[in-house]
């Protein structure tokens, strides 16, 4: 992948409220360059247009369910999972909620060893894609994840309570990174490596 390209996740609008620009079209920071800035940072004049390296990454950071592929210019800061800039531009973009649930789910599946019990057949059925065990799988998985809670929660019961609470594209996001979250103990790096596939694959013809 280019040097110079990197990825953000965005809502219905960016952060400031304003609207998601067109692509191609390159954005400018006029102030000083700070990552994560408060409130009062960006009313001073402290801030940039963010983006990270990693698909991952910006996982983590996300506010919405639309990925991007950015490509950005100029002076830029930058830390272990992100980095910002004066300029920035969208490259390519694409709605994600069904890849963010995809992986969800496969992190559910790689530690259901885990499961304090044997898990109910609906939510495995689930896991595996039948979405008319939707219903019975959040029962189930609700059940299994409170009486974890009570003891030491399970990686898998706790990946499949994520996989299914996403019921809008900021928690689509959402549940993605908490089931990655939920498995990492046993394969953090997997997760990553495996979703940055998964997006690589989506935004191949841009990356050549």
């Amino acid at each position: 992948m280019k040097r110079d390209y990197a990825w953000h996740f965005v809502g219905d609008t960016l952060r400031d409220g304003t609207p998601i620009p067109r692509r191609g079209r390159w954005l400018e920071w006029k102030g000083d360059l700070k990552l994560c800035p408060s409130v009062d940072d960006v009313k001073a004049g402290r801030g940039g247009l963010h983006w990270s390296r990693e698909p991952f990454d910006a996982l983590t950071y996300a506010p919405g369910s639309t990925l991007c592929l950015v490509q950005y210019r100029g002076d830029i800061i930058e830390q272990s999972d992100k980095g910002c800039g004066h300029w920035r531009k969208i490259i390519a973009r694409m709605q994600a909620d069904n890849l963010l649930y995809f992986f969800a789910r496969q992190q559910a599946l790689s530690c259901l060893d885990n499961w304090q019990t044997d898990p109910d057949q609906c939510v495995l059925d689930w896991l595996m894609g039948d979405e008319t065990q939707k219903s019975a799988a959040e029962s189930a998985a609700w059940s299994a994840w409170s009486a974890a809670r009570s003891a030491a929660e399970s990686a898998a019961e706790s990946a499949a309570w994520s996989a299914r609470s996403a019921r809008s594209a900021r928690s689509a996001a959402e549940s993605a990174w908490s089931a990655a979250r939920s498995a990492r103990s046993a394969a953090w790096s997997a997760a990553r490596l495996y979703f940055n596939e998964l997006v690589y694959e989506c935004f191949e013809g841009y990356l050549k």
